[in-house]
C-alpha cells in the first residue's frame, strides 16, 4: 500500500469518530435547546452576546438532571422491568436493534471503569493462530477467564469466551491501539506490526550481506546435476581427458 493511501486511511480513522461525536453532541443540544420551556428562559438582563452560552448551560443542566432521574428510576424494581420491556421491544425491530445495542454496548464499556477492560490480550485459538480479545474482569467458578473477542471491523458483535489463564498472553498494546487495529481491519499503522512488503528501503537487510537467490541452503541437499555436472563432460579417473591415457 502506497504512502498516501496509508495517510488517508489514518486520517479517516482519526477524523470520522470526531465528526460523528460532534454531530451527536450538536443533535442533542439542538433538541434540548428547542424545548419550549428552555427557549423561553431568556432573562431581559442578559446581554445578547452571552445568550448562546446561557442556552448551553441550561441545556446541560436539564440533560444532567434527566440522566440522574432516569438512573435513579432504573435502580428500582419497576425501572428494571421497564428497561427489560424496552430492550425486548427494540430487539424485535431489525434495523433499529443494531444501533440500539451498539450504543448501549459502547456506553457500558466506557462507563465500566475496570482496569481489566483496558488490557487487550492474545488468545491462541488454533496452533500458530492468535486473535485479539479483551478481559472483562470476570472469572468462572472453575477459574477460567471470561474474555470478549470482538469481530472486525464491527466491534459491536463478537464472542464471549471462557479460557484457561495460561492460554492468554498480553499484547503489550494500549486499548486504543488494539481497538484501532480491529476497527481498521488490521490496516491501521501500529508500532506492534510491520508491513509485509513494505516501502523500498523499509525492509531490514539483516547483516548487510547480499545472498543470491540460487544459493544452496545451509545443510540442505545439493543438486547432483549442478555439483557434479554431466558424466560425459567429466574426465575419466585415469587421465585428463585423453581416452588412451589409461592404456
Amino acid at each position: 500500500m502506497s504512502t498516501w493511501k496509508r495517510d488517508f486511511g489514518s486520517g479517516l480513522i482519526v477524523l470520522v469518530p470526531l465528526i460523528v461525536l460532534l454531530l451527536v453532541i450538536g443533535w442533542i443540544y439542538r433538541h434540548i435547546a428547542s424545548i419550549p420551556l428552555i427557549s423561553t428562559l431568556e432573562p431581559d438582563w442578559l446581554f445578547e452576546p452571552i445568550l448562546p452560552l446561557y442556552r448551553v448551560v441550561i441545556a446541560l443542566v436539564v440533560f444532567t438532571t434527566l440522566v440522574l432521574a432516569v438512573g435513579y428510576f432504573m435502580r428500582t424494581t419497576l425501572g428494571r422491568i421497564v428497561e427489560a420491556r424496552i430492550d425486548d421491544s427494540i430487539n424485535h425491530i431489525p434495523a433499529l436493534r443494531v444501533v440500539y445495542n451498539a450504543s448501549k454496548l459502547a456506553v457500558e464499556t466506557a462507563l465500566s471503569g475496570t482496569e481489566d477492560l483496558q488490557n487487550p490480550v492474545h488468545l491462541e485459538t488454533w496452533e500458530g493462530i492468535r486473535m485479539t480479545a479483551f478481559k472483562t474482569g470476570k472469572k468462572t467458578r472453575d477459574g477460567k477467564l471470561v474474555l470478549f473477542m470482538p469481530t472486525a471491523p464491527n466491534i459491536t458483535s463478537g464472542y464471549v469466551i471462557e479460557v484457561e489463564p495460561e492460554r492468554v498472553t498480553d499484547t503489550g498494546e494500549s486499548v486504543e491501539e488494539a481497538m484501532t487495529r480491529i476497527l481498521s481491519a488490521g490496516f491501521a499503522e501500529s508500532t506492534h506490526q510491520v508491513s509485509v512488503d513494505g516501502e523500498p528501503g523499509d525492509a531490514p537487510s539483516g547483516d548487510g550481506v547480499d545472498v543470491p537467490t540460487d544459493a544452496d541452503p545451509v545443510g540442505g541437499d545439493r543438486d547432483e546435476s549442478t555439483d557434479h555436472g554431466d558424466a560425459s563432460d567429466s574426465p575419466p579417473p585415469g587421465g585428463r581427458g585423453d581416452p588412451d591415457a589409461g592404456a
